[in-house]
């Protein structure tokens, strides 16, 4: 019998799929504590808001390449050996973080360190799951690991304000690093029964044809990469954002950054609830109905978002979870979707592709959007414009729309073109 035959009926009760969403999110418990932290490091490592987004874009491109490069490794190797590779380096890169960032030149090296550790245990996740579980069940599945992550980025959150009043941003390194280390001791018994499969090629399928002329995975990328370049940017500047507007409202500089840290972790959350509930009901609805919804909503946000810093928090609050809830909604919609659209011998080198355009993408928008900050505002560490850097953001929501609108839909009955094709464990 398959693993995808012997998998409970309900992704959700798998103990097997909790435990490794759990270990996802230990390890993206680090993610955001740059960004939870950034109001305060500005000062204390005399950054200005374009310095400030560089290390967030370098954060995200060797995220970027490491995503690339573990993917495509995964085909060759399997996804499991990978996935573990990458945990144990995830750990040891986050205690460097928090024993050695202490300037803007310690804090981009490290910080990329960190990102580089870190691409083998996402795409390859996703790997295990298409090998697991079957088309109809698989949107579910993914949303569960999605939403996974989100929960780390709020922990992540949570404990940065947690420990930024008590310690300054060394003690809230040294807490994040607590994560990878626990989520890379969790793997070990979690994927030691999974089997490490590599899927045998077909002759005559090279990866021009499989990928790059498949139409229906190009678009999913291209949709990828704009979603990437809108979430990722907003990611990375919300939380300066919160902390920008509580400052406006009258609050105290640290209070404030707590709050915002705060505020941000619970925007996280609407984006876990929307990643374990997007990817389920793509699976009833169809692929391309939800992630033109969401797409098309999460755009309207981008361009409206940044010009509430004044308005009252109760406003700020309802749009930002709206924003939070539809720019992360799609991103296990858009997963499931090209484990569909691709056979599973290419799946790593499709994810490879997907991430080195879509993180690249995400690895510019800190950088536009703390240079856009820059020439609307004064010279000041809390800037009071930032509709237009936010706008800036909306650009790639509208790419992703247009994406969304011209895939073909696909029945329920017609996915998973090769699913469990030619699998040989490694």
């Amino acid at each position: 019998m398959g693993a995808v035959d012997s998998m409970p009926r309900d992704p959700s009760g798998d103990g097997w799929l909790t435990s490794l969403c759990l270990s996802r999110t230990l390890m993206t418990s680090i993610f955001m504590t740059y960004a939870a932290c950034l109001p305060v490091l500005r000062g204390e490592w005399a950054m200005s808001a374009t310095a400030a987004g560089s290390i967030s874009t370098a954060f995200q491109l060797g995220y970027a390449f490491s995503l690339l490069f573990f993917s495509w490794l995964a085909d060759r190797v399997g996804a499991r050996r990978v996935f573990l590779g990458s945990s144990a380096l995830s750990a040891l890169a986050a205690l460097a973080f928090a024993a050695g960032a202490r300037s803007y030149a310690s804090g981009v090296a490290l910080w990329t360190l960190v990102a580089v550790s870190q691409g083998g245990t996402y795409t390859t996740a996703i790997m295990l799951l298409a090998d697991r579980y079957p088309s109809e069940r698989r949107g579910r599945a993914v949303g569960w690991l999605i939403a996974s992550s989100s929960l780390g980025y709020a922990l992540s959150l949570v404990v940065t304000g947690l420990a930024l009043p008590r310690g300054g941003y060394p003690l809230a390194f040294l807490a994040a690093a607590g994560g990878p280390l626990a989520g890379a001791a969790l793997a070990w018994p979690t994927l030691r029964g999974t089997p490490n499969v590599v899927h045998a090629r077909r002759a005559g399928v090279r990866f021009g044809t499989e990928v790059l002329g498949n139409a229906r995975a190009m678009r999913l990328i291209a949709g990828y990469t704009a979603h990437s370049f809108e979430l990722l940017g907003m990611w990375s500047w919300i939380p300066a954002f919160l902390t920008a507007s509580f400052r406006v409202s009258g609050s105290a500089a640290l209070r404030a950054v707590e709050l915002g840290a705060y505020l941000a972790a619970g925007f996280h959350l609407m984006g876990l609830v929307a990643s374990s509930s997007m990817g389920g009901l793509s699976d009833r609805l169809g692929r391309r109905a939800v992630l033109l919804g969401l797409a098309a909503v999460s755009t309207a946000c981008s361009f409206a978002f940044g010009w509430l810093v004044a308005w009252p928090a109760a406003v700020v609050v309802a749009v930002g979870a709206l924003y939070g809830f539809t720019a992360l909604g799609d991103s296990p919609v858009l997963s499931t979707a090209l484990t569909e659209a691709v056979h599973p011998a290419y799946l790593g080198s499709a994810l490879a592709l997907r991430s080195l355009v879509g993180f690249g993408a995400g690895a510019l928008a800190p950088l536009a959007f703390g240079a856009v900050l820059d020439l609307t505002n004064p010279p000041d560490l809390t800037p009071t414009v930032w509709g237009w850097a936010f706008s800036t953001l909306g650009l790639g929501g509208l790419v992703a729309t247009w994406c969304a609108w011209g895939l073909e839909r696909v029945p329920p009955a017609g996915r998973a073109r090769a699913a469990g094709a030619g699998a040989a464990p490694g």
